[in-house]
């Protein structure tokens, strides 16, 4: 019989490894959360901006003086990539550091529900992990609404989605300069009601979201500029979105965008949304109506208290019923595989962020899951067939065979490796199979490249 314990770390944590302790209780996982707030090693925006405005300045000079020497621009460059390289490294131990990781897996769910991309951009990157770390950790245990507010008005979200370049069309800005052309954007809009709260298919319609997206100009970034919200870009009200008018003041102002929001965080179309999403991640491709609608009706009545969707998460019993339904992603999957190996937070930190990008990050695009690269705004993929390709499943087998032993001192013992990341719940198969490894390193292969590793 499968416990609590096992079954916890599995489901929802990052998995088991020696020195893991496992959560006796959902009160025990529960507390662990804490762990994952903000703190000393998180990216700030104000960081960012800071070498930003650096760079720019660079440039300029090495305009002004001709460009022949063009050292300092290189040296600029190669800061900012480290800057954007020690974020990921940062996540990355934090993912695969203390606990079972309920916290961290958190983290990403949201980081991907709030989906914005990195790229080859090294300021692009850093801000698409400075989200992370200023919109999802501070509220990762409090109310949807704050939440959603931090990652809508995001410097990065803004620019992701193209709101820096929404205008409205009877706005000062756009009728002091016919010739630019300048108008509505809204794809920020749009993806708030669709993929960030009601979901896509909720009761509303094309012109919700077009006065939405009216709503939202003059919410802006620029990084240069503190200001977050500029009149002059934006429409003359009001607008009503789903039956509701807002316009405190005729130019709008960031007040309007914190109303909208709230009131589209506590839609009982979010409520809806929000449940299916979480018990689809944590529990099943196709989950059981039943969770779904606790979990829904948590959020309802809760106002969407995230503490409180987790607490019924965590005590679900339909953790057990459905084990080994979901398929690891290859971020959840290298996570557990360097936990499984005994690799931990201090391991992670202590390597050169480019053998860190070399050796975990860079080896996720051949297992189908490109570093903050999603194919758009939705995310991820949720459905098995997703990931359980061939060509991604060879992947992952190679990565464990040729980059993981890189990354670890001498390899474990493959029979106390299978007791320590999957306990009692390894099948029968596989524990037959381990023992027959002629070396440590087929038994790391063996073990790491079963459906009873990448399933949870």
């Amino acid at each position: 019989m499968v416990g609590y314990s096992e079954i916890s770390a599995i489901r929802l944590g990052y998995g088991l490894g020696p020195g893991i302790t496992a959560p006796a209780s959902a009160a025990e996982l529960i507390a662990e959360i804490a762990a994952s707030a903000p703190d000393s090693r998180s990216i700030s925006m104000e960081q960012i901006e800071a070498l930003r405005l650096e760079y720019v300045d660079i440039v300029r000079k090495t305009r002004e003086s001709g460009g022949a020497d063009r050292s300092a621009i290189r040296a600029a460059r190669k800061k900012s990539t480290l800057m954007a390289r020690v974020a990921d490294q940062t996540r990355l131990a934090r993912a695969v550091g203390g606990g079972v990781g309920f916290g961290e897996r958190l983290v990403q769910f949201w980081a991907d529900h709030f989906t914005v991309t990195g790229g080859s951009n090294a300021f692009n990157a850093a801000m698409a992990s400075a989200l992370v770390e200023d919109a999802i950790r501070p509220h990762l245990t409090g109310s949807f609404a704050d939440m959603m507010y931090a990652a809508e008005t995001h410097p990065r979200m803004l620019t992701y989605l193209d709101q820096v370049r929404s205008f409205g069309p009877h706005s000062v800005a756009a009728r002091k300069r016919p010739d630019k052309n300048l108008g509505l954007n809204e794809n920020l809009a749009r993806e708030m009601i669709e993929l960030h709260s009601l979901g896509v298919d909720a009761d509303y319609t094309q012109k919700d979201v077009r006065q939405l997206a009216k709503l939202l100009t003059g919410l802006t970034y620029n990084f240069r500029d503190e200001r977050r919200f500029r009149p002059t870009m934006a429409e003359p009200g009001p607008e009503t979105v789903l039956g509701h008018s807002y316009g405190v003041s005729r130019w709008g102002s960031i007040r309007d965008v914190r109303a909208v929001i709230e009131d589209l965080a506590h839609h009982p179309a979010t409520a809806d949304h929000i449940a299916r999403k979480l018990a689809v991640h944590f529990v099943a491709d196709d989950p059981p109506q039943d969770l779904v609608e606790r979990l829904a009706v948590i959020f309802r009545e809760t106002e969407g208290n995230l503490s409180a969707l987790y607490d019924e998460l965590a005590r679900a019993p339909e953790l057990t019923g459905h084990f080994r339904a979901k398929v690891r992603q290859p971020f959840d999957f290298v996570v557990a595989a360097l936990r499984a190996v005994g690799v931990g937070h201090d391991e992670i930190m202590a390597l050169p962020p480019q053998q860190v990008i070399a050796r975990v990050i860079r080896p996720m695009t051949a297992m189908g899951q490109k570093w903050q690269m999603p194919r758009g705004p939705d995310g991820w993929p949720e459905a098995a067939e997703a990931w359980a390709t061939p060509q991604g499943l060879a992947a992952r087998i190679d990565w464990s065979t040729r980059q993981l032993p890189k990354l670890v001192g001498p390899l474990p013992d493959p029979r106390k490796m299978l007791q320590d990341c999957l306990a009692d719940t390894a099948s029968e198969p596989l524990a037959w199979a381990v023992p027959k490894a002629e070396t440590a390193l087929e038994g790391l292969g063996v073990v790491l490249g079963s459906a009873d590793f990448n399933r949870r």
